[in-house]
């Protein structure tokens, strides 16, 4: 890995981005981990330390302490924790150290913060208004159908082909996180808006070059991304700022509120673990509560 930043050779850096690269990781997850662990080498190197084997828990400790004071989020020093552990595990593995001195190190519990959710309003100035005709009015009504009537998460919208919407069944299969394929049902309404930007708007904007397989394009002709699909709800929601992952939230919420089995939620939103999805209970029992509260003569 040439283009990472030089440091001494005992911290085995470019090793540990090779492994990182070789374990089918992210590209986003391999950058996080890399830069979480150079941060912690600049740190232990700055004092004093020359060489992994060098480093006891008592550094470690220390610098998840200096990132406390320093005024970092919880969830943000749990995170480089977990990175740290990772590194020094394949350390460990590799046999340049006998064992990691972040294994025994605690970290902060990550705060506990209920997910944003669309609001009403907010929904209705999504889905219900009528935006024009337009290829890009098509294109953005296809993509918060998408992302609230499916509870995608941005990156599997921006990467769905042709070949995973199937018409007749209205279903969706989507490439989740780290390769799993999971099958997604997708109401009628929303498979309409695919169809219309596939047939009556995509055509106007493809340029050459144009990615054949990728459904939704931008402006250039390209295929969408992030940073797209967060302008796309800056434009259309109207007051007020939504982040696309609050759809997501809020498809999961509303299937819960509906009736839906907790385990099935978990399956359609490509979970791993069921306590994930769990997050979406409390997320329901407290629009409960501020219903209450609101409603009851004596809430």
């Amino acid at each position: 890995m040439s283009d990472l930043p030089s440091r001494p050779a005992p911290w085995k850096l470019d090793d540990y981005a090779e492994a990182l690269f070789a374990s089918n990781r992210s590209p986003a997850t391999r950058r996080a981990y890399v830069s979480d662990a150079l941060a912690f080498i600049d740190f232990a190197i700055e004092r004093g330390t020359k060489a992994p084997a060098k480093v006891d828990l008592t550094l470690v400790r220390t610098y998840l302490a200096f990132m406390t004071e320093r005024g970092d989020q919880r969830s943000s020093i749990s995170r480089r924790r977990a990175a740290l552990r990772a590194y020094f595990d394949f350390l460990v593995d590799r046999g340049f150290l006998t064992a990691s001195p972040a294994e025994r190190v605690g970290a902060p519990k990550p705060e506990s913060k209920l997910p944003q959710l669309a609001v009403r309003e907010q929904l209705e100035n999504l889905l219900d208004v009528d935006w024009g005709e337009e290829p890009f009015d098509l294109l953005d009504r296809a993509v918060c159908e998408v992302l609230y009537g499916a509870g995608l998460r941005v990156s599997e919208l921006c990467s769905l082909t042709f070949e995973r919407v199937d018409f007749r069944a209205n279903t969706l299969r989507v490439l989740g996180k780290g390769n799993k394929e999971r099958m997604v049902p997708l109401h009628a309404t929303a498979m309409a808006a695919i169809s219309r930007w596939i047939t009556e708007g995509r055509p106007r904007v493809h340029a050459p070059g144009t990615d054949q397989a990728i459904i939704f394009l931008n402006r250039r002709g390209r295929p969408l991304g992030p940073r797209d699909v967060r302008r796309i709800l800056d434009n259309r929601v109207g007051a007020g700022h939504l982040h696309p992952h609050a759809l997501r939230h809020t498809y999961a919420t509303h299937l819960l509120e509906g009736g839906a089995d907790l385990r099935v939620v978990q399956e359609l939103l490509g979970h791993e673990s069921l306590t994930t999805t769990q997050i979406y209970t409390h997320v329901s029992k407290s629009r409960l509560q501020q219903v209450h509260t609101k409603s009851h003569p004596r809430g």
